[in-house]
């Protein structure tokens, strides 16, 4: 009986212990849980950003990928403009487009992230992005291994409608997006009434850029005035080479064949010539628009940019002069 009674202590003993240690534990991951949840709300009280881990997928050219829902450490190697519409500012992107003469000054703290089209993985890590945006697909493989990377090829987004259309659903700002574009909308009606008002309706523009030794020459989405010249304004390029234009946006002309792609308007980039330079010259001298005093001449740095902020700003520059040649 002695025997019996020693052995039913030490079964007792043991279930005690083993009782005591499973309440332990249970004690000691209830204080794990209860420190991390503590600590998540201290960063963010710290930082004022919530985390999110919230993922989606989105249909890109490279297939399927999974973003963030609310990424927070955008690089955008291209189409900053838009974000900067959607007050969706980045914490990167390529020297050039910070640079942007139509909106740098609100950039002051967006880090360069390398030269434009080549970016550099060391910038880029340094800043441990969330999410890039890209138009240059051969940096792909690259920048993907950094971050969930989306590229949008350029030419994809047809116009400032689809541009903003397309982001504010990406980063479900769809009111601001609309919002922003009826006032797009908005002004470019009051731009084309003055300029219909003040030229004729049927005049042809041509939109080109001095290479000194050549010349090239623009559609509707390339940049150089083209978005707002032919875009907003609904003007045309020269008909017997419109359709050529319009199809391929851009092309490399001899001296021989510039009156064939000269209309009666033209919009010429050049750094380094005036409209006077122009007027000297025998061949460009000659020209209907030159002689009509039909020709704008601007720099790389006002006329390059095709973001729907930059297209507003150009588009407000060239109704002033459209409407003020006959004054």
């Amino acid at each position: 009986m002695s025997l019996n009674k020693d052995v039913y202590k030490k079964k007792k003993i043991g279930l005690i212990s083993i009782f005591l240690l499973l309440v332990l534990l249970l004690s000691a991951c209830g204080k794990t849980t209860t420190a991390v949840d503590i600590n998540k709300e201290e960063t963010t009280e710290n930082t004022g950003i919530t985390k999110d881990d919230k993922m989606k997928k989105i249909s890109t050219v490279n297939g399927e990928i999974e973003i963030p829902v609310n990424p927070q450490r955008i690089v955008a190697e291209e189409y900053l403009g838009s974000l900067i519409a959607l007050d969706v500012i980045p914490v990167g992107a390529p020297e050039l487009t910070i640079n942007n003469y139509y909106f740098k000054d609100d950039l002051t703290g967006v880090s360069d992230t390398g030269v434009y089209g080549k970016p550099s993985v060391e910038n880029i890590l340094a800043l441990s992005p969330d999410l890039i945006i890209t138009a240059n697909g051969d940096n792909y493989e690259m920048l993907s291994k950094i971050a969930p990377t989306i590229v949008i090829p350029y030419g994809d987004l047809k116009g400032v409608h689809e541009e903003l259309t397309y982001f504010g659903n990406l980063f479900d700002k769809q009111e601001e997006a609309e919002a922003w574009l009826l006032d797009y909308d908005d002004q470019i009606a009051d731009a084309k009434a003055k300029v219909d008002a003040a030229i004729p309706v049927d005049a042809s523009f041509s939109i080109m850029e001095d290479g000194g030794k050549t010349t090239w020459v623009y559609g509707d989405n390339f940049g150089r005035g083209g978005q707002p010249v032919y875009q907003a304004l609904g003007r045309k390029p020269p008909a017997k080479v419109a359709d050529e234009i319009m199809e391929k946006q851009w092309a490399e002309i001899s001296e021989e064949i510039i009156p064939d792609y000269s209309g009666d308007y033209i919009i010429m980039t050049s750094n380094n010539r005036t409209v006077e330079d122009f007027k000297a010259d025998p061949v460009w001298g000659s020209l209907p628009a030159i002689k009509n005093n039909h020709f704008y001449v601007w720099p790389e740095e006002r006329s390059w940019y095709y973001d729907p902020i930059a297209v507003l700003a150009q588009l407000e520059e060239l109704t002033t002069w459209l409407t003020n040649l006959e004054k």
